[in-house]
């Protein structure tokens, strides 16, 4: 017999050929039982479809029956193949790749072939995406269709593929790590190291990324559909809003729809992702090709998130975006090892989204597993405290659940003023409590109706406070406090290990605090500290969003002002109220207005350094919202019209104010006392909270390099 090329390259392929046993087997079973059936093979590019093919028709041959191998880019006609090609014989396999095209799929196999071949032909067909609906859903498909879906090769499947092709063991595991049992990439690894090139390693080589994605983007239509995939790998998990931020264009559903039907990406409760293998080539790739473009799509994803906060009011979105914003920090080297649960992108996400936060806080028997965890990792005094703070209106605690309803963690919240409350006598004797007041009575510079949020507890049942999917969760969920719910001046935050934690602490500008360190259990804890008012809330997204694309984050300060943030008390702020109205419509009439420098106008600055005609502009506009509320409430309506003729559209005199509001002016002063007094009340609240979501500028906040301790100045 003569040995043709062709014969040794099909042994050869069989020889290479691993793993796929359930495919196998089904495929076997088949075979066996002699009825007509269609195998559908999908999965994406590289993912082993062609191969498997391959394998069947060995099989196929193996049984004794005839097996035709079609191309489906190839055929130029059915009815033409069916007479040169297919011979019409029942015991005939058909097996047809690349059937990616899904109107060839529909119109020419679905309705054309499929009819016509044998009774009991066994037909395989192969394609990157499923089968079309309407093949699932028809009645006659049923039990005649066999879906096979493709998935990576295990850990013990990709070693041996490695093996066969000549891989030296001291390299296989760079391989595997890369490579998540992809065989396309497994192969390409294989081909790189037998040319003595580097195989994988923490940047995988280009060669393996370029042939890669060579297959997986072979079918790409656009460049901006290109664009549309190599966004989807940069954030973790992609929503149709968020596509259309990204690149740029006012509808991207048709882009999301194709991201869709891509076999090579995911869905999820969060919206689509790529494969991770898919993801980390992309990266990969653009990374070192275009690192412009990657930076830019990081910039948009973070501005993009960041109005989740400002513009809209729906809590469930906004704690779960915040796991998006901290994945674009996974490169980084100083955080991105305490976010390896969101790090590994959908796998670790889905780890996070099956546990859940307490609706509220907790008593009963939650209040009882968060003693417990308490007891087991600090001790029962720590355990006690956790009870006693619960019945106190200032201390909240909520327990993280696993999907098996059993509490898995917890952490407990307490708001401070400078000094205890003169009501609160049998409030819990506290060590942290005790050494928080301590540094807020002499350093706090908290104003009436300002509070502190002190993290007393938070802790893993299982891990305590090292990294974890629990801990992470923890975080994320306290960011959302501080960002919407208590909206303190200041978060005090204790770590058991503040060594650990110092550089991460720093990257977020928690300042280490010394001065607040306490001894609890024989065990001392160090605490760090953010001030809101030095550096508001949407001022600190956007200095991480900085830090996550900086060489060196810490180069990248907190945003800061010429001047100190002013801290003005009631009085004064009151004072600085009614002087802004007299000079509200002059052009130059709030331009030395202590109000200014006040966390009010820093709030509604908080993307830029904004100069003094933008702070004039936002703070004209915070006394117009906080009017506008006024006129929106029936209680403060006529308030708002003596205002309106006073100061937002003055009449000329106040006599002729009255005039117009046809009052006496005794009543009309009696109503501009009180208008002026309710708008007061109004800005005094945003100026405790921070501020309104105005962007007045290209950068503000206050602060100086993490690691100091928060100043503010008060007036002279």
């Amino acid at each position: 017999m003569t040995d043709r090329l062709g014969d040794r390259l099909v042994t050869a392929r069989e020889e290479g050929f691993v793993g796929r046993r359930r495919e196998t087997a089904a495929f076997r079973a088949l075979l066996a039982a002699g009825r007509g059936a269609v195998v559908y093979v999908h999965g994406p590019g590289g993912i082993g479809k062609t191969t498997l093919l391959h394998h069947f028709a060995q099989l196929a041959r193996r049984a004794g029956r005839p097996a035709v191998r079609l191309e489906a880019a190839g055929v130029r006609s059915y009815e033409e193949e069916l007479t040169e090609r297919i011979p019409d014989r029942p015991d005939l396999v058909l097996l047809i790749d690349g059937l990616d095209d899904p109107r060839v799929a529909r119109d020419t196999v679905h309705r054309e072939l499929l009819p016509r071949l044998p009774a009991d032909a066994l037909v395989a067909l192969a394609g990157r995406t499923a089968p079309p609906l309407s093949w699932r859903l028809d009645p006659a498909w049923q039990g005649l269709l066999h879906l096979l879906p493709l998935g990576p090769l295990d850990e013990a499947d990709s070693r041996e593929l490695l093996t066969r092709r000549g891989v030296p063991p001291a390299v296989q595991d760079q391989g595997l790590a890369f490579t998540r049992g992809h065989p396309l990439a497994l192969a390409l690894v294989a081909d790189v190291a037998a040319h003595g090139g580097e195989a994988a390693g923490a940047d995988p080589s280009p060669q393996i990324v370029r042939a890669l994605l060579a297959s997986l983007l072979e079918a790409v239509p656009t460049p901006l559909h290109r664009t549309a995939l190599e966004a989807s790998s940069q954030v973790l998990s992609t929503t149709e809003p968020l596509l259309a931020a990204l690149l740029q264009v006012a509808d991207a559903r048709p882009y999301f729809d194709w991201l869709c039907g891509l076999s090579a990406v995911e869905s999820g409760l969060r919206g689509v992702h790529p494969h991770d293998l898919v993801r980390d080539a992309l990266d990969a790739e653009l990374r070192w090709r275009d690192p412009e473009r990657r930076a830019a799509l990081h910039r948009r994803a973070s501005a993009y998130y960041q109005r989740l906060f400002t513009q809209e009011d729906d809590r469930a979105r906004q704690r779960a975006v915040l796991a998006d914003f901290a994945y674009l920090h996974r490169d980084s080297p100083v955080v991105g090892p305490l976010l390896e649960p969101v790090a590994r992108g959908a796998a670790g996400a889905a780890r996070l989204d099956r546990l859940s936060v307490s609706p509220g806080p907790v008593s009963g028997g939650e209040l009882v597993e968060a003693c417990t965890i308490a007891a087991i990792h600090e001790g029962i005094e720590a355990a006690r405290l956790v009870h006693d703070w619960s019945r106190r209106p200032e201390a909240q605690t909520y327990t993280v659940r696993g999907p098996d309803g059993v509490a898995a963690g917890f952490y407990t919240l307490i708001e401070l003023g400078g000094a205890p409350p003169a009501d609160a006598p049998d409030a819990p004797d506290d060590p942290a409590v005790r050494a928080a007041r301590g540094w807020l009575a002499e350093h706090g510079e908290l104003r009436g109706g300002e509070t502190a949020l002190l993290v007393r507890f938070w802790m893993s049942r299982d891990e305590y406070q090292a990294v974890s999917p629990v801990q992470t969760l923890i975080t994320l969920r306290l960011t959302h406090h501080y960002l919407t719910d208590h909206k303190p001046a200041v978060t005090l935050l204790p770590f058991a290990d503040p060594e650990f934690w110092e550089p991460g602490c720093a990257y977020v500008d928690f300042a280490r605090l010394p001065a607040a360190d306490f001894t609890a259990a024989g065990r001392r804890f160090g605490m760090f500290v953010h001030d809101w008012r030095r550096v508001p809330a949407l001022a600190w997204l956007a200095m991480l969003t900085e830090r996550e694309r900086a060489e060196d984050p810490f180069a990248v300060t907190p945003p800061a002002a010429s001047d100190p943030l002013r801290v003005l008390d009631r009085e004064e702020f009151a004072e600085a109220v009614r002087d802004a109205l007299r000079g509200l419509v002059r052009a130059d009439g709030l331009r030395d207005s202590p109000l200014l420098r006040t966390r009010l106008v820093a709030g509604r600055c908080a993307a830029g350094e904004a100069g003094p005609k933008e702070r004039a502009a936002a703070l004209r506009e915070a006394v117009r919202a906080a009017a506008a509320a006024l006129e929106a409430s029936p209680q403060d309506r006529r308030a708002f019209r003596v205002l309106h003729h006073t100061y937002l559209r003055p009449a000329g005199t106040q006599a002729r104010a009255a005039e117009l509001l046809r009052l006496p002016m005794t009543t009309y002063r009696r109503h501009l006392t009180a208008g002026v007094a309710r708008l007061t009340e109004l800005l005094w609240q945003e100026e405790l909270e921070g501020g309104g979501p105005e962007d007045c500028g290209p950068g503000a906040g206050e602060g100086d390099r993490p690691g100091g301790p928060p100043e503010v100045s008060r007036p002279e």
